[in-house]
């Protein structure tokens, strides 16, 4: 059942990352542990956090600023791991540099956004994609085989929630408006995706939710309805740690998706005669599959991946924006 590439067969590609925090460490040490790719600098817009990353991951080179990163010619491919409210001008950046992009999701503050990004990787000739890891991963590849194959009949209805405790500080990103903070991009931008990647774009979409004191989206339950009778019902939260598990409930059957059903995990088929089976294939954390596919792809001259297509990502930021917009969040400058 196995089909996903091991990453370190990926031809290598020179990493630039374009901002020094949390994500960027996991992804740092997914593409120097499992991949053939190297890391050859690292921009921030302060020195000491740049020089202690740089430290931390082996990175020869460091740069005060994003425009010197870009601009390195070292660098093949830039990944952009900075807050929501500026992946479209750092893309961009990157973009008119004639460097490869990976972008951090959510791809951009909205669907307008990102377009532009788009355009003007069309324009330049590169490749560029969204970090969304979780559609590269193994045992998605398996549970759309699964799917393929009728085991679970036909799709009735898709969940998936993902919450997490987040203490609230105005002066986080998470709650900053002007960082395009809030659940929603975050966190729900997974379950999201994950019903978009299963069941397509949703002819409805219906939303409730709760803001934080600072305007930001603190809760939101979703419902994407699809046909007569297929819908995915999602939540995602700043307030809880949720159990992040996903279920695909079809004519046949069902699947149990594992928490964290976005990450590296197993699932459980349960079929309606009676038959049971469990996909259980783990693997490190998986941030080096979606690196890998970027080097795939550039190597072979291409400017987006199948598996995250520009449409697919424009799609999920299309829905993103509804959804935005019924629980009444707007971000300055939108």
């Amino acid at each position: 059942m196995a089909r996903t590439p091991d990453p370190r067969t990926a031809p290598p590609i020179r990493w630039g990352i374009l901002g020094a925090g949390g994500i960027a460490s996991t992804f740092a040490t997914g593409v120097t542990q499992h991949t053939r790719a190297q890391l050859v600098a690292v921009g921030s817009r302060h020195r000491d956090r740049a020089e202690r990353f740089a430290t931390a991951h082996g990175i020869p080179t460091t740069h005060v600023g994003y425009r010197e990163l870009v601009e390195d010619p070292q660098v093949d491919a830039v990944y952009v791991a900075t807050p929501h409210s500026e992946h479209r001008e750092h893309a961009l950046l990157a973009i008119k540099a004639g460097k490869h992009v990976l972008v951090e999701k959510a791809f951009t503050r909205n669907e307008a956004e990102a377009r532009e990004v788009f355009d003007a990787a069309r324009a330049a000739g590169v490749f560029v994609m969204e970090a969304m890891w979780t559609r590269f991963l193994p045992h998605v590849d398996a549970l759309h085989q699964v799917i393929d194959a009728g085991e679970v009949g036909d799709i009735v209805n898709l969940s998936a929630d993902h919450g997490q405790f987040m203490a609230f500080d105005p002066r986080s990103r998470l709650y900053d408006p002007a960082l395009a903070g809030g659940a929603l991009l975050d966190l729900g931008v997974y379950p999201v995706a994950f019903a978009h990647d299963f069941l397509g774009v949703p002819d409805a979409v219906q939303a409730v939710g709760t803001l934080t004191e600072t305007g930001v989206d603190g809760q939101i339950s979703m419902v994407l309805s699809y046909g007569e009778r297929t819908q995915a019902t999602l939540a995602t939260t700043l307030w809880a740690k949720t159990p992040t598990i996903a279920t695909i409930s079809g004519t046949e059957g069902f699947i149990s998706v594992r928490g964290d059903f976005y990450g590296p995990t197993s699932f459980r088929v349960q079929r309606r005669d009676g038959r049971i089976w469990e996909f259980d294939q783990p693997s490190p954390k998986g941030l080096q599959f979606e690196a890998a596919e970027v080097a795939r792809r550039v190597a072979a001259g291409e400017t987006e991946s199948p598996r995250m297509s520009w449409q697919g990502t424009l799609d999920v930021m299309r829905t993103m924006d509804q959804i935005r917009a019924q629980v009444g969040v707007v971000y300055p400058g939108e």
